[in-house]
């Protein structure tokens, strides 16, 4: 088993402050991620959402683990029909009007390694797309 995290960096033309209000403000998250019921960076407060890969739906059950605005956000992400926890972390440094984000994903060695929606090449492609893609179109707008 491979314990490394994942890990992905982006920089958004941005200040700190817009991209924490798209990572926290759950009408903005509607628009650029995941579709949520509610969302609360606050310790403690708990969120599920569904995400497809190949045809399989996903529920995705999440704990929020750490919020400390507008630097650091970190969840539990397991999911209901498998066994398996890891925490992603959004680390947001302020480099000079700009923002640089650092995602960090561990534990994926806990997931099922006989199934490639749980392999690093899987994460790393919807962390890409998620990170480089809708996080960055979303803020252009």
């Amino acid at each position: 088993m491979n314990a490394q995290p994942f890990v992905i960096e982006q920089t958004y033309n941005w200040p700190i402050e817009k991209v924490w209000s798209a990572l926290t403000d759950n009408e903005k998250l509607k628009q650029w991620y995941f579709k949520l019921d509610d969302f609360k960076p606050e310790v403690g407060f708990a969120f599920r959402f569904s995400g497809t890969d190949k045809g399989v739906t996903f529920w995705h059950r999440c704990v929020v683990t750490e919020a400390t605005p507008p630097n650091k956000l970190a969840h539990t992400w397991t999911y209901e029909e498998f066994p398996g926890e890891s925490v992603v972390t959004w680390e947001l440094f302020d480099e000079g009007g700009k923002t640089r984000l650092k995602l960090t994903h561990t534990g994926l060695e806990t997931f099922p390694q006989d199934n490639p929606s749980f392999a690093t090449a899987s994460f790393s492609k919807g962390w890409t797309y998620i990170t480089g893609k809708g996080l960055m179109e979303f803020l252009d707008k």
